[in-house]
């Protein structure tokens, strides 16, 4: 047996978003799984995940306007390791077999730690260390580059993963011909991924709506690992994470602020919420008058009315339990990234000063 796909990270996102799609896809893919944390606890989740008659991902939710409920099962899995434990094992994986690299490692995946410094191999290391002794090995066994293709929420994560691993690179004092190697014969994508996956399967498995998206960034040498209706390429991905940011997130953190001008009572679902009538209002207004005008100015009118309509029809989905109060962590940074990154973006194309309850959001935030 052998894996092309070589992923970083088990989570239930990577569950019901590429494992599915590369179980579903043409051609289908087998992967090997490699739980980064080294949680011993998550042992029966790595079984499960490689077991011959797959494992379930539940859709449901609203697409055009029609009820979905449906168990697709996932079985491209083939083989999950511990990079605590099977370390030489993955190195093997990762030279003999790869051909893309998938990793979703959290919001602190790419930070650097102590242990990134060491010669040798270390399970604390971060993901782009990790990464750096993979792509030395592979390197050093004369075995052709390969597609890495991150799908963490980072802009430009193709690009912010490279000069992670070239930044390790250095300070591992690497040859020249490894740098090249990284730099230059290796592919970076960058990617963007949208599904809301509402809550896990017991033992491997998860909840998620009908709507996705795996957006990968034409360029040289980028290839989609395999072909599905979710999957997009694409000639400009900002466009795309600007639709995402600024009316899928947007409309989120809108809501939260709604919420608690409201005064922050229980902790309520977001399809309730939007189904009180002031609180539909309010929002369809800020994106009618305020958001639709200036993606129009950026060109993305279209785009932005048919992003919008599918925004909703998620927002309202009768099967999935977002709370408003999980949306509501870090309210003040993403209001900055969300809503007060926009107004700067309008500006920017004509729009002046157009856009007062946005406006109003932003300064209910400032310290």
């Amino acid at each position: 047996m052998k894996t092309p796909v070589i992923q970083f990270g088990t989570s239930r996102f990577l569950q019901a978003h590429a494992d599915l799609f590369l179980s579903e896809g043409s051609p289908a893919r087998a992967i090997t799984v490699v739980q980064t944390s080294g949680d011993a606890s998550r042992s029966r989740r790595l079984a499960a995940l490689a077991a011959p008659e797959g494992y379930p991902v539940r859709i449901r939710g609203l697409a055009n306007g029609q009820a979905v409920d449906e168990t697709p099962t996932v079985t491209s899995v083939k083989r999950c390791l511990s990079a605590a434990t099977d370390w030489p094992e993955v190195v093997r994986i990762f030279v003999e077999e790869a051909e893309f690299v998938l990793s979703n490692t959290g919001d602190a995946g790419y930070q650097p730690r102590p242990e990134d410094g060491g010669k040798a191999y270390h399970p604390a290391m971060s993901y782009p260390a990790k990464l750096y002794h993979l792509l030395a090995a592979r390197h050093a066994a004369g075995a052709r580059p390969l597609v890495v293709m991150p799908m963490e929420l980072v802009v430009d994560n193709g690009k912010v993963l490279k000069e992670a691993v070239l930044a390790v690179a250095a300070a591992q004092a690497g040859t020249p011909e490894l740098l090249s190697y990284i730099e230059k014969d290796v592919v970076w994508a960058c990617s963007l991924v949208d599904r809301i996956v509402s809550e896990p399967l017991e033992p491997a498995g998860a909840v998620a709506e009908p709507y996705a998206l795996w957006a990968i960034q034409k360029g040289a040498g980028v290839v989609a690992p395999s072909t599905h209706p979710a999957i997009e390429m694409v000639d400009d991905l900002k466009e795309t994470e600007r639709l995402k940011l600024h009316i899928l997130n947007l409309g989120h953190t809108v809501l939260v602020d709604i919420w608690r001008r409201q005064g922050g009572e229980g902790n309520p679902i977001v399809r309730e919420f939007i189904a009180r009538p002031e609180v539909h209002a309010e929002l369809t207004a800020i994106y009618q008058e305020e958001v639709l005008p200036a993606f129009a100015a950026l060109g993305q009118r279209e785009a932005a009315e048919r992003y919008m309509a599918v925004t909703l029809e998620r927002f309202a989905n009768p099967y999935l339990d977002h709370r408003l109060a999980d949306i509501a962590q870090n309210h003040a940074q993403k209001i900055e990234r969300r809503i007060a990154a926009f107004i700067e973006l309008s500006r920017g194309a004509g729009q002046g000063d157009r856009q007062p309850r946005l406006a109003r959001i932003v300064a209910s935030a400032a310290p």
